[in-house]
């Protein structure tokens, strides 16, 4: 394990780090891109890819790894925020980026000076935004994206209301409509229920709500539909442009009927893109009927060997996984017991000999030939892999690995 003392020798006092994989990254920004431009399909322009590196680039480092994607071709990236817009230009990205939820009151002016794409979901913003144009970039328009809601039910204008954005937009001489776009609800589910059909009556209100748009003279410039799990298994919404977000970082999200999941997996193979280590602080032996941790929610039910982890719920490790979770030491899966505290975590390694204070401990990602993937933790606790991902703290080192 010398690779992980010389990743701890750079951060003294804290023993727990985050290693993000270059190539793995890259690797799956290459799969999605030749996955939705098929070799066998004749189109005039490739489609693009826009890289959701939101929430701190699913907790993998945004600006790091937005920098990473575009040295790699990504053609758009896609942020939550104008401050999480302005921390990637930081950083030096400087490829086109819409802010997916838009812009608050009185940020239009940095959302420009940023050089950055807003979503449009309310007709009423397009006022205030035209205002910001005419004053900040003066002759030059702005380019926004409009979302339209097909069934969500949380942001976009109702396709009824088209005509009521046609004629807004008309007012507005410093903008341009850069793109249309919707978010699916329910992309991974295919099975025979309502749910199960709502990303086809999405799509047919999508288009219609766009064929609307263009008979009133509006050009919708880019179309984009696809989230990860559309863009794994539902060419028919790829459009001019898709959005992967979780895919990106190496795990598909969960199908219904979970059989989805392997020709998924078959269509786009991924690799998981970040590993989160800690090492062992201290062991102890404890007597059969004692207990571990806060509220002794853990009753040992024989002589066991319980070591604890520099790792807790403040740099990443669910709370959620306590005494059901596992982790990866010496090459083997040893289980989480007692409630997880927010600086350390405690492991059963009665069996595990080899196990002893400094040894490396995988929380999930890979270690050597070895995979403790995050998606099947989050599967075992009733949550998604973006919510493990994104619970990586600040504190936490990530090191980026060529």
């Amino acid at each position: 394990m010398a690779q992980g003392k010389q990743r701890t020798a750079k951060v003294p006092g804290r023993p727990v780090w985050a290693e993000v994989s270059i190539p793995a990254l890259t690797h799956n920004l290459r799969a999605i891109r030749s996955c939705v431009n098929p070799p066998n399909e004749k189109r005039e322009v490739p489609r693009l890819v826009l890289s959701i590196v939101k929430g701190n680039g699913y907790g993998h480092g945004g600006p790091a790894v937005a920098r990473i994607l575009e040295k790699a071709g990504s053609d758009w990236f896609g942020v939550t925020s104008v401050s999480e817009g302005a921390e990637i230009r930081k950083a030096g990205v400087r490829k086109p980026t819409l802010v997916l939820t838009s812009f608050w009151p009185g940020e239009e002016a940095s959302l420009i000076k940023h050089h950055l794409t807003p979503v449009v979901h309310r007709c009423e913003q397009l006022e205030s935004l035209n205002r910001a144009a005419a004053r900040v970039a003066r002759r030059k328009k702005v380019s926004f994206h409009l979302k339209i809601d097909t069934g969500m039910n949380r942001l976009g204008i109702a396709p009824s209301d088209v005509e009521c954005f046609a004629r807004q937009l008309a007012k507005c001489s410093q903008l341009h409509l850069g793109g249309v776009l919707t978010h699916f609800a329910s992309s991974e589910a295919f099975a025979p229920a309502a749910h199960g059909q709502q990303t086809r009556e999405q799509e047919e209100r999508f288009y219609l709500a766009l064929e609307r748009l263009r008979s009133l003279g509006v050009d919708p410039g880019i179309v984009h539909l696809a989230n990860s799990a559309a863009i794994a298994t539902r060419p028919e919404t790829w459009a001019d442009m898709v959005r992967p977000g979780v895919i990106l970082y190496g795990y598909h999200p969960s199908y219904d009927p979970p059989e989805q999941r392997a020709e998924a997996e078959r269509r786009l193979p991924l690799k998981p893109v970040m590993s989160l280590r800690t090492r062992i602080i201290n062991v102890r032996n404890i007597p059969a009927g004692s207990t571990v941790g806060y509220g002794g929610k853990f009753v040992a039910q024989r002589p066991s060997r319980i070591a604890v982890l520099a790792a807790g719920y403040g740099d990443g490790v669910h709370r959620s996984l306590s005494c059901k979770g596992s982790v990866l030491v010496c090459g083997k899966i040893a289980p989480i017991v007692g409630i997880v505290s927010m600086d350390v975590s405690m492991i059963d390694v009665t069996d595990f000999a080899d196990a002893e204070v400094g040894s490396v401990v995988t929380i999930y990602g890979i270690d050597g030939p070895h995979t403790h993937p995050a998606n099947l933790a989050a599967r075992g606790i009733g949550t998604v892999t973006s919510d493990l991902l994104c619970a990586v703290s600040q504190r936490v080192p990530r090191f980026y690995l060529p």
